[in-house]
């Protein structure tokens, strides 16, 4: 029987008894790969009117792989940038492009996050083999914790409504407002 490749990462899956006396070298190539997915850095270079499509190569590495991506190059389109259907995988990803154009970072068949035009900013994202989502859109409310009131009895709940407001109980605080809270153990 001969290796199979994983999934997401494409790393090398020998059987027993398979690559004698050269399994460390194929062992070390898939501990890189495991470097590049959790701490991999890679700029990556977008065509002007297309965009790019992220690689997954078997048994080495590629810069689909990598954990963190900047994304680079004058646009003169809204451009993709697409990974293979069927990787499951987080991202976190800077649109550092310029032209005022969209950027959509998707997988193949599927549908993906998108910074605006403007947007030159950070993404964290995740891929379920489907579809691409941006984890910051999906936060929606916060629920962070209760402080109890001076009496104990009654708390007052912290959160945000993703609007830029952050409520205290009956207390709001809009955006491009400072606050300051120090919370005592006793």
């Amino acid at each position: 029987m001969v290796s199979s490749y994983s999934t997401d990462l494409k790393l090398e899956l020998m059987v027993t008894g398979e690559n004698a006396g050269t399994w460390g070298d194929i062992t070390n190539t898939n501990l890189n790969i495991l470097q590049q997915a959790i701490a991999g850095y890679e700029s990556v270079a977008l065509n002007a009117t297309t965009g790019a499509t992220l690689t997954f190569s078997n048994g080495v590495t590629s810069n689909g792989k990598n954990a963190v991506l900047n994304l680079t190059g004058t646009l003169t389109s809204s451009v993709n940038v697409v990974i293979p259907d069927g990787v499951e995988k987080t991202y976190t990803v800077k649109n550092a492009t310029t032209g005022s154009y969209a950027v959509t970072f998707k997988t193949t068949s599927g549908t993906g996050a998108t910074w605006a035009a403007a947007d030159k900013g950070v993404k964290l994202l995740y891929s379920d083999g489907t579809n691409v989502t941006d984890v910051n859109s999906e936060l929606k409310t916060i629920s962070l914790f209760t402080l109890p009131a001076v009496d104990g009895t009654s708390g007052q709940a912290i959160h945000t409504d993703g609007t830029g407001t952050l409520s205290f109980g009956n207390a709001v605080i809009s955006t491009g407002k400072a606050i300051a809270m120090a919370i005592v153990f006793g």
